[in-house]
């Protein structure tokens, strides 16, 4: 049953996000005349990983040396001799010390905190993976969520002061049927493309941006880059943020982006924070242009307890929570366990990162 569950996750895997090659003077591909190059042993830092998980790497890859469990100082203190790492030991003073370093595997989707980290934006051996893909079926999940509480008025009929009555007129505003209106995907990725997928399940008309100019996959009707977002914007009732955060993308959604939308439509934000000026979606819901916001992550982040998102009736927030699910995680360990057999093989990582692009 391991061995079969093993397959069926490579699979998944290999499915979802195929092979990125890594640069030169990262991790190399195994020569095509062997199955198994000849590799040293390398050894890797991780805060935890699971007695099963270890047992099986020691059987599979003896090269590998797993260390788990170090502090910061402890990390430290080892950082000479470490080949790769989780991202959590990424500070700038283990980066310094590790001389020998060539990979860092991120937790998660996001590497900006990562590729603020000049070793590892600017040192060409370093190869940096993340989690792309492993979130999204979760994250689309939770984007729809918030989006049918405001659009079918959920949130009256969940708040606790209504237990015990039969107001069928909720808070009297008038619910919204999402078929028949138009979404806009901006960042078609692995989140974005699942949040696609269940728009049109919806019957929604679905607009999507991207980085490249390719054709559409069936859930989507239209399809455009980033250059198109000011053309697709006014025929978006619902706006879904699904970009990485980057300098082309922070602050992407300002006050006149807002305004190009319909009167009435909703925001919902499942990317970072700081994609959106806070401060111009504020007045653009204070304002009534908005109908809505439904906001899984804020700038700032935390928000503070007393910022006036907090108490508007039409806004729905959860802090940093979408991708949250025994799905993700069971994904994330597959993902992760793979890239740790590539690595003591030689051979390419998955969900190579481009640091020049950012994501």
């Amino acid at each position: 049953m391991h061995t079969l569950t093993r397959l069926l996750g490579l699979l998944t895997i290999t499915l979802l996000v195929g092979c990125t090659s890594v640069p030169n003077g990262g991790v190399t591909a195994a020569p095509p005349e062997r199955v198994v190059p000849e590799v040293a042993t390398r050894t890797f830092l991780i805060p935890s990983l699971n007695e099963e998980d270890r047992a099986e790497l020691r059987r599979t890859h003896p090269t590998l040396r797993i260390v788990t469990g170090l502090d910061r100082s402890e990390a430290l203190r080892r950082a000479p001799e470490v080949d790769g790492i989780d991202g959590r030991y990424a500070t700038d003073d283990f980066l310094a010390a590790a001389t020998r370093l060539r990979w860092v595997q991120s937790p998660s989707a996001g590497v900006e905190r990562y590729l603020a980290r000049s070793a590892i934006r600017e040192r060409d051996e370093i190869v940096l993976t993340n989690m792309r893909g492993m979130h999204g079926p979760t994250i689309a999940d939770h984007a729809l969520a918030m989006l049918l509480t405001l659009t079918r008025d959920l949130a009256y009929y969940v708040d606790p002061a209504q237990r015990g009555t039969w107001n069928r007129r909720g808070s009297g505003r008038e619910p919204t049927a999402l078929a028949d209106r138009t979404m806009l995907v901006v960042g078609l990725g692995g989140i974005g493309s699942e949040v696609a997928k269940r728009a049109k399940g919806f019957g929604m008309h679905v607009l999507a941006t991207r980085r490249s100019l390719v054709p559409p996959p069936p859930y989507v009707d239209e399809q455009g880059t980033a250059g198109d977002l000011h053309r697709f914007l006014p025929r978006a009732d619902v706006v879904v943020l699904c970009v990485p955060l980057t300098p082309q993308t922070e602050g992407m959604i300002d006050a006149d982006e807002l305004a190009l939308m319909p009167a009435g439509s909703y925001v919902v934000n499942v990317a970072r924070g700081k994609v959106v000026r806070t401060a111009a979606l504020l007045a653009a819901l204070e304002s009534g242009h908005l109908a809505g916001a439904a906001l899984d992550v804020t700038d700032p982040e935390p928000l503070p307890a007393d910022h006036p998102l907090w108490s508007m009736p039409n806004v729905i927030i959860t802090p940093h929570v979408s991708g949250r699910s025994a799905l993700t995680e069971t994904r994330r360990r597959g993902m992760y366990l793979e890239n740790l057999r590539r690595f003591a093989t030689g051979q390419s990582l998955l969900n190579v990162v481009d640091k020049e692009a950012g994501y």
